[in-house]
């Protein structure tokens, strides 16, 4: 299924929303789940995919 880029900017603005939840709950599996999510719509919407070094993800 595609998306427009629109829906895709808005998935974008919920993870990152989501992600900084869970940073604050101290939730690494969650933050991990969501920095993954990030990535690949940053990929999508093709921009500079964010570092995530205290999880690994460079």
């Amino acid at each position: 299924m595609s998306y427009t880029k629109g829906q895709t900017w808005g998935a974008l603005k919920k993870a990152w929303k989501a992600y900084k939840i869970a940073k604050v709950q101290n939730d690494k599996a969650k933050m991990t789940e969501y920095a993954k999510r990030i990535r690949t719509l940053q990929e999508e919407l093709g921009v500079t995919k964010a570092r995530f070094p205290e999880l690994g993800l460079q």
